[in-house]
């Protein structure tokens, strides 16, 4: 990791503030933004750009540049194309110090209108073996070249960097999900543990920025890395599994699971009854459709029941038969109708599959919902 091989003690404490902000509810643009700053300002450089590829690699999505006037930029006309040495980080994807830009073949040199520029410094924006583009910075001030030091330090902003590009695309990826059928649901609980994950890793790190010798923080640092990286990994793996044509694990399994999840806040565990071949039968768009209403059935009758007793029965024969009774105090159904306690959506379910729902209850008699709908 690049950060076991920063020395300077205030230097590391100040990339520790950078990549936590990772872990902020910051708009991609800005964080990006930040790190290029801040890039600059640790190894002292003139100039400090970075340019982000879009997902197709036929270009920059991104480029963000500090140390130019707006009046500089202006002047200098199109942003780089990802050619020559900027091309190398990317698909060479390894770090380059050079002492003159000129000295690579592969360079394309400056543009005519842009300031002079000697020492370069550039490291790949990377997340394993993925490249999102690249960091790099120019005209190292008060010496001839960046360091070994000013490398592991760049190297440190743009691993976050790739962290953040990564994170931001597969939330992308998630809302795109979220606007068909019920996935919204899904992507909104998997939203909820990713915050909770990545506020338990900005928490570490706002430890570690307290230490007195922050020289001793690697370790967290690293950990604190892994962890986000492997919130990303469980993104990645909630988004294959929305396609898959049958729900991970078994439909009855996630019922179980689900009633173990629920029976803190029900204040009892629902008693669960399986009849038919659940697994092999139920398709996925269905038995998603059927987590769906038990959760929501269940926190209805929670919330608003003041239930002691909740039963959850699913039979599958020539159609799925789902029901959710509980012994709470019950509702007038035909006052209530179906415009309250999440009725309608639970009836817009059966609808859409071209099934039927129906709400048997009276006033201190308890509720049984039946949800039916063909295979």
């Amino acid at each position: 990791m690049p950060y076991s091989r920063v020395r300077d003690a205030k230097k590391l404490q100040r990339l520790m503030a950078a990549v936590m902000m990772i872990t902020a509810d910051v708009e991609l643009q800005d964080l990006l933004r930040h790190i290029v700053e801040e890039a600059r300002s640790l190894v002292d450089a003139r100039y400090a750009a970075l340019g982000v590829l879009n997902p197709a690699r036929t270009g920059l999505e991104q480029f963000v540049t500090v140390g130019l006037s707006e009046a500089e930029e202006k002047a200098i006309g199109p942003r780089p194309t990802g050619r020559g040495v900027l091309g190398m980080l990317i698909t060479e994807a390894r770090p380059m110090r050079l002492d003159h830009l000129s000295e690579r073949s592969e360079s394309y040199g400056v543009p005519p209108n842009h300031p002079p520029m000697s020492s370069f410094l550039g490291v790949p924006i990377r997340v394993r073996d993925e490249v999102y583009g690249n960091l790099y910075l120019t005209d190292k001030t008060g010496a001839a070249t960046f360091s070994e030091e000013d490398e592991a330090l760049v190297e440190a902003l743009a691993l976050a960097a790739g962290i953040a590009i990564q994170n931001s695309r597969l939330h992308d990826q998630l809302r795109v999900l979220s606007v068909l059928d019920d996935r919204d649901r899904i992507a909104r609980d998997l939203h909820d543990r990713v915050i909770q994950r990545i506020y338990a890793v900005g928490m570490t790190l706002q430890g570690v920025a307290r230490m007195p010798d922050p020289t001793r923080a690697v370790g967290r640092i690293e950990r604190a890395v892994d962890e986000l990286d492997e919130t990303i990994s469980e993104i990645r793996s909630t988004i294959f599994e929305l396609g898959e044509t049958s729900i991970p694990g078994g439909l009855r399994k996630s019922i179980v699971q689900l009633s173990d999840e629920m029976a803190p806040s029900l204040g009892a565990r629902p008693e669960l009854s399986f009849h038919g071949a659940i697994d092999n039968t139920v398709p996925k768009k269905i038995g998603d459709h059927i987590l769906a209403v038990i959760r929501e059935s269940l926190t209805n009758a929670g919330k608003y029941a003041n239930a002691t007793r909740y039963q959850v029965t699913l039979r599958v024969e020539d159609d799925v038969f789902l029901e959710v009774a509980d012994n709470g105090t019950g509702f007038d159904s035909s006052v209530a109708g179906n415009t309250g306690f999440g009725l309608v959506n639970l009836r817009n379910r059966a609808e859409k599959l071209n099934g039927t729902f129906e709400i048997l209850s009276k006033e201190g008699e308890g509720t049984r919902l039946i949800w039916r709908v063909p295979i």
